[in-house]
């Protein structure tokens, strides 16, 4: 790239520089806008409504940098800082996992079983912090609490927290239950890791710069998925209920775990791209 250059054309060589690989035309579109916005600190609409509009050459070169580390694989969330889930705007960095839309199923099934006004929830592995504070958001009255193994996963759902002014979420750092020793819940949600630590999806550029903590789960992915099912009677209410996400492939397995662990109404949910994404259950 060079200068001199207009903010259309700036998307259009950004979107060109981009392209390559087996990505939708337009999301790499979307990425490039995403980068440009930030680059020349302007909104998507802003360099929509103004493709004429000349920045200076320390923008246009601040660009071609963002434009190069989308090539190398870096989650364009992690380049520009934050990443949008549930209507929010949630920081994040190489210490989370980017959200991903299909995790607002996770959300939607929550708000759907759990519709008492009152009630307390728990959320494991919570990153960013996205599950707990789109529930929070959605229900004000509701006691959220939110568990996480990494220190800075909790910094970071704790600035998320404050900035979106839902203080009263409790975090606290341990591993699933370890830090909740004779609490119980009425709802408990979870999208942890579930991806077998040999599936070459680990290698791929997208997830490279994602924490592995976050993603890998054993030989075949259902490691911490098996723990959750094992421990959460202990932390549930009668007729409490469990949320988990998990693999495309493995709805059938952990409806089976949660049977034999005594679970009832085991039900799996398809996200949008029509994969058995999360399966709740309720326990007796």
């Amino acid at each position: 790239m060079d200068g001199n250059l207009t903010v259309g054309a700036l998307l259009a060589r950004g979107t060109e520089r981009l392209a390559g690989g087996a990505a939708d035309p337009a999301s790499l579109q979307l990425d490039a806008e995403v980068l440009l916005g930030c680059a020349l600190g302007m909104s998507r609409a802003q360099i929509r409504s103004h493709p004429e509009a000349a920045p200076s050459d320390q923008r246009v070169q601040r660009f071609e940098r963002l434009i190069e580390r989308r090539r190398a694989g870096e989650p364009v969330a992690y380049i520009v800082g934050h990443r949008e889930f549930w209507s929010m705007q949630l920081a994040v960095g190489p210490a989370v996992l980017v959200p991903r839309p299909e995790t607002e199923l996770l959300v939607e099934r929550a708000l759907s079983v759990q519709r008492d006004s009152t009630g307390r929830v728990l959320d494991l592995g919570t990153g960013s912090g996205a599950v707990a504070l789109a529930l929070a958001s959605e229900r004000r009255d509701w006691l959220v609490t939110a568990t996480d193994l990494s220190d800075e996963a909790l910094t970071m759902a704790r600035a998320n927290a404050a900035a979106l002014g839902l203080n009263r979420v409790e975090f606290l750092q341990g591993s699933w239950f370890d830090a909740l020793a004779g609490r119980r819940f009425d709802l408990v949600v979870s999208n942890p890791p579930y991806v077998a630590e040999d599936d070459p999806a680990l290698a791929a550029p997208g997830l490279k710069y994602e924490p592995r903590l976050a993603l890998a789960a054993g030989a075949d992915g259902l490691l911490c998925l098996r723990a959750i099912i094992r421990q959460a009677p202990q932390h549930l209410e009668r007729r409490g209920w469990l949320l988990l996400e998990h693999g495309a492939g493995q709805a059938t397995a952990v409806a089976r775990e949660l049977v034999v662990r005594g679970f009832g109404h085991v039900r799996s949910h398809r996200d949008l791209a029509g994969h058995e994404r999360m399966t709740e259950a309720q326990w007796p």
